[in-house]
């Protein structure tokens, strides 16, 4: 019976770290697909003014 309940509680576990990375990572892309484009619209900026 405990065993049964170790095995249960570390998939659990287990099920909630993988939805967790995969969030993770997707705030991460998404943060420095956020920062390249502001870095390159800053960048551009600059270019036209410098013109």
């Amino acid at each position: 019976m405990k065993r049964t309940l170790l095995i249960a509680t570390a998939l659990l576990l287990c099920t909630g770290c993988s939805a967790t990375w995969k969030g993770m990572k997707e705030d991460t892309s998404n943060a420095t697909a956020w920062t390249k484009g502001e870095v390159n619209e800053g960048a551009t900026s600059v270019k036209t003014k410098t013109e």
